[in-house]
């Protein structure tokens, strides 16, 4: 069950940073890797940045945007890497 709202978590992730950066979506299965590994490189720039970031000591809304942050600047590479431009 935790692994399921890892997926879900993930896909939401993925989801939001599309919009934010204005990319056409790559697929279910892309959003989920993306947002999987954006919440996974957002957690380790703000542990690295604060020192003592948890994930779980912060509410949904604080782990939803350092998620978020990360999942973006995962895109970005992503997008740099394969060449896709975004929307905007």
């Amino acid at each position: 069950m935790f692994i399921l709202g890892w997926i879900f978590f993930g896909a939401f992730i993925g989801w939001l940073s599309t919009l934010v950066m204005g990319k056409q979506s790559g697929g279910c299965l892309v959003n989920i890797a993306l947002g999987l590994v954006g919440a996974l490189a957002g957690g380790f720039l703000f542990k690295t940045l604060n020192g003592d970031f948890d994930y779980n000591q912060h509410g949904f809304i604080v782990s939803t945007l350092v998620a978020v942050i990360g999942a973006i600047i995962v895109l970005a590479i992503w997008n740099a890497v394969t060449g896709h431009r975004p929307l905007r």
